[in-house]
């Protein structure tokens, strides 16, 4: 009995050349017994996006160097269908050049008042925000009514927790476009793991998002305009019944489009650029059939992942909410100053986006794989992760310079670093996208318990 516990156990811990997981499969060309690889992927993903929007206060009661206190606001929920095509074509042995086309085929978001607690109290203690108590609408970025893009001349009823609702966003962003190569390829050498390096070119092709107050449905586009690059690696080894694996991978904007709210507003403006990420995924396939001649197999996928995003531009949940607010046309609270070195105020408006501080993502992923046969293989996976507690509107003032005679310090003006730490008005200093209603200490918003959650199904055919 105990040798053959030992022998079973032996022979689960040697490689096996049965088929591997999709971490390991590799479109490679021109090889003695498969001349073509074209691997053809349609994803479907179902996103739920939560998260407490909250803001910071400020009080008479506070003392030198006491923390901000951050009260509750606002209540953010989104929904968004994504169907993705993808296409990966060998090319060369171990090489294979990849395509991608996200579709967004429905995108919803809304914000409400947060009333979460039951019961509710709108006296003190306050635990749940009323139109009365809203720092947002108290501050003019929503009016008492709050705005309904499906009907923006009435809005929501006075005793409606929703207060804000956007217009149905469908489209395209990016088109995807790269080429990945594997080192090592444990289809050819099970001796080895198999280990790919990949880059891809997102390139930006939709309907850049914005919001028009007056007619909300003239744009419901989904792109940020921002052309954007990815490298990335993954490690999977078939270990007996079990496959792990590790994926890393950064991401970084590399331009923008024309009418990209990313655009460089010069000046003193910082952290411009559209926030850039960094990840890891670690995990293992459990296959629990696996019929090999047949290559048919049935394998439960388990991961953990992290993510980090680093300070920078992006569309935030109060996005369209600031866009509103900042609409020159409206002179709403946010209207900026697009040249703070010129007398007067040049109306501008604000882009919508703002800086957002660093923060973390972590979740985990279970998926459910079966392959049909060595063509057809399908996916069931659910997804969570949870956010770090981040500040979303986080632009500071400006850069202090010594010496900035007029113009742009973007624009090419010579300005040298300064002493006296202080922002000066009216010089190139400032910037122009700074808006005290939402940047200003005490006034920032916080996102805060945001959850995002994903259900999606695959189905890959393998020529």
């Amino acid at each position: 009995m105990g040798i053959r516990f030992f022998a079973c156990c032996a022979v689960l811990a040697l490689p096996t050349s049965a088929s591997a997981g999709p971490d390991s499969e590799v479109a490679s060309s021109f090889e003695d017994e498969d001349r073509f690889d074209l691997h053809l992927t349609l994803d479907y993903g179902y996103e739920l996006h939560t998260g407490a929007v909250m803001r910071e206060q400020v009080r008479s009661d506070l003392g030198q160097g006491d923390p901000v206190p951050v009260g509750r606001d606002l209540f953010y929920k989104s929904s968004r269908h994504v169907i993705t095509p993808r296409a990966e074509l060998g090319i060369f042995h171990n090489l294979a050049l990849t395509f991608a086309l996200p579709i967004v085929v429905i995108d919803q978001r809304t914000l409400e008042l947060d009333q979460r607690d039951t019961p509710c109290s709108f006296v003190t203690p306050r635990t749940c925000i009323d139109r009365a108590s809203s720092s947002t609408i108290a501050d003019g970025l929503l009016p008492m009514q709050g705005f309904d893009a499906d009907d923006p001349a009435t809005g929501f009823p006075g005793d409606d927790a929703l207060i804000f609702r956007g217009p149905d966003r469908k489209g395209l962003d990016q088109f995807h476009v790269g080429f990945v190569v594997a080192p090592m390829n444990q289809a050819n050498d099970d001796t080895k793991p198999t280990w790919k390096l990949g880059a891809e070119l997102r390139i930006s092709v939709g309907e850049v998002a914005e919001l028009d107050g007056d007619d909300p449905g003239a744009n419901t586009g989904v792109s940020s305009g921002v052309h954007e690059l990815k490298l990335y690696s993954t490690v999977a080894r078939r270990i007996g019944w079990a496959e792990p694996y590790f994926e890393a991978w950064w991401q970084a904007p590399i331009s923008e489009k024309q009418a990209s709210p990313f655009q460089d507003p010069g000046f003193g403006a910082r952290s411009i650029d559209k926030q850039q990420e960094a990840g890891t995924r670690f995990g293992f396939e459990a296959i629990a059939v696996d019929k090999g001649p047949e290559r048919q197999r049935v394998s439960l996928d388990l991961s953990a992942r992290v993510l980090a995003h680093f300070e920078g531009r992006n569309y935030s949940p109060m996005w369209e909410v600031f866009a509103l607010a900042g609409d020159a046309e409206r002179a709403g609270p946010l209207v900026l100053d697009e040249s703070p070195t010129q007398a007067g105020m040049q109306a501008m408006s604000h882009p919508g986006i703002s800086n957002v501080e660093n923060y973390l993502e972590v979740g985990g992923r279970a998926a459910l794989r079966a392959d049909l046969g060595p063509l057809v293989h399908i996916a069931a996976l659910f997804e969570i992760s949870n956010e770090t507690r981040h500040v979303l509107t986080f632009a500071d003032a400006g850069v202090d310079f010594e010496a900035c005679s007029g113009g742009s310090s973007g624009s090419g003006t010579a300005c040298e670093p300064a002493s006296n730490e202080v922002v000066n008005p009216g010089t190139a200093e400032v910037n122009p996208v700074h808006a005290p209603v939402i940047d200003l200490v005490g006034h920032r918003y916080v996102l805060d318990g945001a959850m995002n959650l994903t259900f999606g199904v695959q189905a890959r055919v393998l020529f």
